[in-house]
């Protein structure tokens, strides 16, 4: 999704491609904790993503561009993600006792 050519991107209103990003990364971050993965590497690991990610829709010949703001949002849905998962881990193991 992330590396689409801008022909294939479909037009929405503005602010749409900020909520994609929030909720791509939030759901990335969630799955990857539910699968085992430690917080801190998740966090590192989707910080690098949301990097390079951005550098390389600028540089690839996609018709797309770098966006800083684009990163920040993706880092906050890594952060909100992990934060999601934990709560719902801790509710579940609570429900049982």
């Amino acid at each position: 999704m992330l590396f689409t050519p801008a022909s294939g991107v479909p037009t929405a209103p503005p602010g749409t491609d900020k909520v994609v990003h929030l909720l791509l990364f939030a759901l990335l971050a969630a799955t990857a904790r539910w699968a085992g993965l430690r917080s801190p590497a998740v966090l590192v690991g989707l910080l690098v993503y949301a990097g390079a990610s951005e550098v390389a829709q600028a540089l690839l010949p996609i018709g797309r561009s770098g966006d800083v703001v684009d990163a920040l949002v993706d880092v906050t849905g890594a952060v909100l993600g992990v934060g999601l998962s934990a709560l719902l881990t801790r509710r579940r193991s609570g429900d049982r006792t």
